[in-house]
């Protein structure tokens, strides 16, 4: 019955191949028609989206895959070596499945594990979301040799999943919308372009520079590993909620965000570091579950030689939580963290002390396309990356005087826009406060549901899912 069928296939596929195009097209059954004829609608109305009218020479292939087959696609079926047409056959179904998830990751959307705890308690560590790319425009892949699945790093080879040329210009077919003020953000870490390859994303190189120095982090290969550079779609994606727009001022004081001067509603669930002074009564297991503080943020305060205060936590608390904690008889205080104002130097601009903190910041303001900003000594700094690392220009301080590409210049108009964003959590979130803006570019997508979530606290069935979020909106702060 085998040979039967092998030696029918071979048949079918030897008919399949052979005579003129008008005979090939009278062989063509109605539901290859039916197929073809779906598929090239969708790819019409792709190239359509991307507005390259060149694509449409990819017709004539499809046609020749589903109709015409004067290349020989299927020859495969009528292999006479069994186990070699079945390797055969499942290399041709991981592969139509591997090009039908690129499509769908590259223009529709992609999962994305959130690996922090910087939007807790709007998103959780261990939350899988869909980020959905339709709402503000896919990008068309500037890198656009790369392994699809993998963002830069192959897994198991730990080598780069991608090739640096050629490089594409920026290019965003339309959206939906434009990025929303309380808008979730999946984006590409700005600061991400040089990576310590030793340290990955635990710290951006920029800061290990101001820690250790250049020439120590770069000729220290046993220490920091490779120095590489990343192009934008391959940097580690980040998730934050934005809250600044292109051409708004931004400032922040005493942790709340003013937005040219008006303060920004604050997310429900938002959370700051509190002091926590107990009578000496211990905070057991249960009330750290029924508040929601995972093991890694149940910390005791230490003093200034690092030893513990066995009646002092340090914790991120909502207001909701705190609340909770202030109704205990054991509790005798609880008091809001003061950040250290030695923090200057580590804001953005990284290295420069204008005496900002994450909890008292700026006023900034944020570029946008075809705004112009005079420059100046002084807010210089506040604009050199998007200046020279985003938009490509030569920028330097020679005499005294502004250099953009060998030219004196006293202002720059921007050629993209910028956004600000930051965590929930926000004295345990590094963000634009540290890195600063984030270009049109570098943004991916926003979250449209919770896939699922998995509680690293918990044995797998025994609470590590938490089935209460399956399927739940990842903003109901945004209206």
């Amino acid at each position: 019955m085998t040979k039967d069928k092998n030696k029918e296939n071979k048949e079918e596929e030897y008919v399949r191949q052979t005579g003129s195009l008008k005979e090939r097209l009278g062989r063509v059954k109605t539901t290859r028609w039916w197929r073809f004829g779906i598929v090239a609608l969708i790819y019409v109305l792709w190239t359509i989206w991307m507005g390259n009218p060149w694509l449409l020479l990819g017709l004539p292939l499809l046609a020749d895959i589903y109709l015409t087959q004067f290349l020989p696609w299927g020859a495969w079926k009528g292999l006479e070596n069994k186990t070699l047409r079945t390797i055969m056959s499942w290399i041709d179904a991981i592969v139509y499945a591997l090009v039908l998830v690129y499509f769908l990751f590259l223009f529709i959307g992609q999962n994305y594990q959130i690996p922090s705890s910087s939007l807790e308690k709007s998103l959780l560590t261990g939350d899988f979301l869909w980020v959905n790319k339709v709402t503000y425009g896919p990008r068309v892949p500037q890198t656009p040799l790369h392994f699809p699945l993998a963002q830069n790093t192959l897994p198991i080879f730990n080598c780069k999943s991608y090739i640096d040329k050629p490089q594409l210009e920026y290019h965003r077919l339309k959206g939906l919308r434009n990025v929303e003020r309380m808008d979730i953000v999946v984006f590409n870490f700005p600061a991400g372009d040089t990576v310590a390859l030793k340290y990955g994303s635990s710290e951006d190189y920029y800061s290990l520079c101001l820690r250790h120095g250049r020439d120590v982090v770069n000729n220290n290969k046993d220490v920091f590993g490779d120095i590489i550079y990343r192009p934008v779609d391959r940097r580690d994606n980040y998730v934050k909620r934005c809250l600044g727009l292109p051409g708004e001022t931004l400032q922040i004081k005493d942790g709340i965000v003013y937005i040219n001067g008006k303060a920004v509603p604050q997310p429900k669930n938002v959370q700051y570091f509190y002091y926590v002074e107990t009578d000496g009564t211990q905070i057991g297991d249960d009330l750290f579950e029924e508040l929601g503080i995972s093991k890694d943020d149940r910390n005791h305060a230490q003093d200034m030689y690092g030893n513990i205060i066995p009646n002092l936590y340090v914790m991120p608390l909502t207001g909701e939580m705190a609340s909770t904690l202030k109704g205990k008889p054991w509790v005798q205080s609880i008091q809001r963290y003061q950040p250290d104002e030695r923090e200057a130097l580590f804001t953005y601009p990284v290295g420069t002390d204008y005496g900002w903190t994450h909890a008292n910041y700026g006023p900034i303001w944020i570029p946008k396309k075809g705004a112009k900003v005079d420059l100046t000594m002084e807010n210089l700094p506040l604009y050199e990356r998007c200046i020279r690392n985003y938009e490509g220009n030569e920028l330097e301080v020679k005499d005294g005087k502004i250099l953009i590409n060998g030219q004196p210049a006293t202002s720059y108009t921007f050629k993209m826009d910028y956004y600000w964003m930051q965590g929930d959590n926000r004295d345990n979130s590094l963000d634009s406060r540290y890195w600063g803006f984030v270009p049109e570019d570098h943004i991916v997508g926003t979250p449209s549901i919770i896939l699922i979530s998995f509680d690293k606290d918990h044995k797998l069935f025994n609470g590590g899912i938490r089935w209460n979020r399956i399927l739940k909106m990842p903003n109901p702060d945004k209206k």
